[in-house]
């Protein structure tokens, strides 16, 4: 059977069920039929497109497409903007867009700029630089940045921050320090990257029984959590699974 063909019907398909979710008017499954790729077109520019504009779903459906078609899109959106008007909140998205791409040194060099005056202990710009610096693998400038964030905001609260505090002490060779950290990240980080590292540095540190202990409660706990809970971590779940293997073979 002819791709083209088998393509026409997919898309008559799956407008006719749009049409039914949607509670549009029933001659359009008639019209998607006769109609072939010409209906579904039209179909496509009065109704799905109108309804993705309208629909948070279908916003965010199209916002992804389009980072993926042209993920510096945004980047130059905001460029134009911090030059149209450099701002604190113009400068700052920049610099958490950079963050995010991962070019660190652009997002480093923002952040500093951030940090004066008024907001020259602003905690949440103090830790965007921490880790901007981190990306850099400039763990000991990360750890002089948090350590001023946290004696400039001693009430400031952050599970992201206390992980990369730890990250930076193991990253630095601190071991002990670090794997306190990780204890405490394990009961506490909304997610299971803090759980992972515990048992990946006890692994490390020849702590095999603690490890696996850490990883198999971490590997039957997932199991009981919802399932976009375990779409969201399925990369720490695969990696505590890879940890665990190393552990059996060792």
């Amino acid at each position: 059977m002819p791709f083209v063909f088998l393509l026409s019907i997919a898309l008559q398909v799956g407008c006719a069920v749009h049409v039914v979710r949607r509670g549009r008017p029933l001659y359009w499954i008639w019209l998607l039929l006769i109609g072939s790729y010409l209906a579904v077109a039209v179909y496509v520019l009065v109704a799905v497109i109108p309804d993705m504009r309208h629909d948070p779903r279908g916003r965010q459906v199209a916002r992804k497409a389009m980072q993926t078609i042209d993920p510096q899109r945004r980047r130059r959106e905001l460029q134009r903007k911090l030059e149209l008007a450099d701002t604190v909140q113009n400068r700052s998205h920049l610099a958490a867009e950079c963050l995010a791409m991962g070019d660190y040194e652009n997002a480093r060099e923002l952040y500093q700029g951030l940090l004066t005056g008024l907001y020259s202990t602003e905690p949440d710009f103090m830790l965007g630089l921490a880790r901007a610096q981190a990306g850099s693998e400039d763990y000991a400038a990360a750890r002089v940045t948090l350590d001023a964030l946290i004696k400039a905001n001693p009430n400031y609260r952050s599970s992201d921050g206390h992980l990369l505090y730890a990250r930076c002490l193991e990253e630095l060779g601190e071991y002990d320090a670090a794997l306190d950290e990780y204890r405490v990240l394990a009961d506490s980080y909304p997610g299971e990257e803090g759980r992972y590292r515990y048992a990946a540095l006890l692994r490390k540190q020849q702590k095999h029984a603690e490890a696996r202990g850490v990883l198999e409660s971490l590997l039957s706990r997932a199991k009981l959590m919802p399932g976009y809970y375990r779409r969201k971590e399925q990369a720490w779940l695969k990696a505590a699974r890879s940890e665990l293997a190393k552990l059996g073979e060792s």
